[in-house]
């Protein structure tokens, strides 16, 4: 695939409808050659680390033909699998998401075409993958919070972190809730986290959901 930025631009494009959306469907499909795959995750730091484990199996995705689009949330999951799926450019649908938006994929996947997803195990027949609670989570008890404690001292932000868990709000709960509200209180330090995180992890230890995406 020649150039995935571009392409997830037109998608987002058309995608959202309105005056521009038929140009924008047009400049997809154009962009589309070598396309194979698309991949269907909730945000830009599940895109990061699919992308980032990727990598560390030395995959190249583009050359592969395979593009992963964050969709900015569940509730657009119908309206990127009709665009993607059998309905639009015809490409295999794959996808990443959180176990509180299962089920917006579930009736996206029907109502697209794409197969009946009733169970977790037909959405991962489907090649569907669920994070329990979410990717982060995942993540987190893959690492343990030693292991993401250093990872944060690695990016320079310990002391930051040590601040956090001080804040009132922070006092009497689990080191794990501390970290998972950390990640997510800056822009952009939940993605450059989701890649640190994945570069952190054992092979072995890779979260399910995250190891059987990559893996189909």
């Amino acid at each position: 695939m020649r150039d995935p930025d571009r392409f997830r631009a037109a998608v987002h494009a058309w995608a959202a409808g309105g005056p521009d959306a038929t140009a924008a469907g047009a400049a997809a499909r154009d962009l589309a050659v070598g396309l194979r795959t698309v991949v269907l995750v909730e945000g830009v730091s599940d895109r990061r680390a699919v992308e980032a484990l990727a990598e560390r199996r030395h995959r190249d995705l583009a050359a592969e033909g395979v593009c992963v689009v964050p969709i900015g949330g569940a509730m657009s999951a119908r309206r990127y699998l009709r665009l993607c799926g059998a309905q639009g450019l015809a490409v295999t649908v794959r996808g990443l998401c959180d176990e509180a938006e299962e089920d917006f994929f579930r009736r996206g996947l029907e109502e697209a075409g794409l197969g009946a997803a009733r169970t977790r195990a037909a959405m991962e027949a489907l090649g569907f993958h669920v994070c329990v609670t979410d990717l982060e989570d995942e993540l987190i008890r893959a690492l343990g919070s030693d292991g993401v404690e250093r990872v944060i001292a690695a990016q320079r932000d310990l002391a930051r972190f040590r601040v956090f868990q001080n804040q009132p709000a922070q006092r009497g709960r689990s080191v794990e809730r501390q970290l998972r509200r950390f990640l997510g209180t800056m822009s952009g330090r939940k993605a450059r986290y989701a890649e640190a995180l994945v570069g952190a992890l054992d092979p072995g230890a890779v979260p399910r959901p995250l190891d059987r995406l990559l893996a189909g």
